[in-house]
């Protein structure tokens, strides 16, 4: 089976021709180098994968390698190799451009501070994941949840195959990728903390019970926490302040950004084991979230909630516009007091409840009960415009 992915690749094409520089990230095993080789050949010596021990070598002396190359350049995995960002900021900035360059990362430019830094007003970031609902069908959603968006994951033959990959996947990360990458945290404690992580997707965050349960400090695990968010493995899902008298929750809530990898940190191994575990309505909200984060690509995501009880599953900013998402496993929604407070008190133009029927209808005016497959055509699916 091959998934295409026309929207990334158009969006990516449309990228480089505009800038002198377009960084493609999102975690590893993502697709990000299958759509670098749609526009560059790999046996093309203006393609640089920093895993290759010839890549490397070319790159002893970078400004030497790249100055008289030209057309797109690409440097795959530039995590490994920070400090290549200063130099192509001066090779980005010559007039005539002879080259532009198409960057690849597996961390966040927040982790790689040195890419922001140098190459700020110069670098174009598009940001993606695995495979979203939208590129692999409807049809395929149970095999998605369960197995998560990751290419080798969700297309493995069998379901072994998938928690094989899985499984390895997350010790490559912990025991050599985040070595490599100049992090220095003990891979023991780091994935201890991960595996503690994955009885909080769906929670309110706070360090203190954590840190209590693995000794160490609260600021040791918020950088874990950081670490963890800045290689695309968990969101941190900020909430949204209003100017209520209402007490509102301050702290972020915590989900996996990959609902197979949280399934494989579970011990989760079928569909049957899904239904039956304790964190089955988290993880459906958790892939729901994220399949609406990528089918909406809003300004901001956050999440309401006050003290009081009353609660919004995802508030989302897009083009001056609020609006609401409310994401229920059930075969009918009703309407919640929590709706009602949340549209009255952020004034939001809608809310949709995202759940898994097949039939739209209203719960009152600007509150719809939405089946996620609307999610695959994007805002006018979901809201209708």
């Amino acid at each position: 089976m091959q998934i295409k992915r026309p929207a990334l690749l158009r969006h990516l094409k449309a990228s480089v021709k505009r800038n002198r520089v377009t960084a493609l990230i999102g975690p590893r095993q993502c697709g990000k180098t299958t759509l670098a080789r749609q526009l560059v050949n790999v046996e093309s010596i203006n393609y640089f994968d920093l895993e290759d021990p010839a890549s490397l070598a070319r790159l002893a002396e970078p400004a030497t390698a790249l100055r008289e190359l030209k057309g797109l350049i690409v440097i795959d995995e530039i995590q490994r190799k920070p400090e290549l960002f200063p130099v192509i900021r001066v090779l980005a900035d010559r007039t005539p451009l002879p080259a532009k360059f198409l960057v690849l990362g597996s961390a966040s430019p927040a982790l790689l501070r040195q890419s922001s830094e140098s190459l700020a007003g110069r670098v174009e970031t598009i940001a993606i994941s695995g495979f979203s609902l939208c590129e692999t069908g409807i049809k395929s959603h149970l095999r998605q949840w369960l197995r998560g968006g990751f290419p080798p994951s969700f297309l493995a033959k069998t379901e072994a195959d998938s928690l094989a990959w899985r499984k390895n996947f997350i010790q490559t990360f912990i025991e050599r990728d985040l070595h490599q990458w100049g992090i220095g945290v003990p891979p023991a404690a780091l994935m201890r903390f991960w595996a503690m992580l994955a009885h909080y997707h769906g929670d309110t965050w706070s360090a203190a019970e954590p840190a209590r349960a693995l000794g160490i400090s609260e600021p040791t695990v918020r950088h874990y926490l950081d670490i963890l968010s800045g290689i695309f493995m968990v969101r941190q899902l900020q909430p949204w302040h209003a100017s209520l008298k209402k007490r509102q929750v301050k702290a972020p809530k915590i989900y996996f950004r990959d609902t197979g990898l949280l399934h494989q940190m579970l011990g989760i191994l079928s569909e049957k084991d899904l239904y039956m575990h304790p964190k089955y309505g988290k993880s459906w909200e958790g892939y729901i979230i994220e399949e609406t984060i990528k089918a909406t690509e809003p300004d901001a995501a956050y999440y309401w909630a006050t003290h009081g009880g009353a609660e919004l599953d995802l508030l989302l900013v897009k083009n001056g516009r609020m609006l609401g998402v409310e994401c229920k496993r059930v075969d009918a929604p009703r309407l919640t007091p929590s709706m009602v407070m949340a549209q009255k008190d952020l004034k939001l133009e809608q809310i949709a409840v995202i759940y898994p029927g097949n039939k739209r209808y209203s719960l009152q005016d600007k509150v719809h009960a939405v089946p996620f497959e609307a999610m695959a055509d994007g805002m006018k699916g979901l809201f209708g415009k």
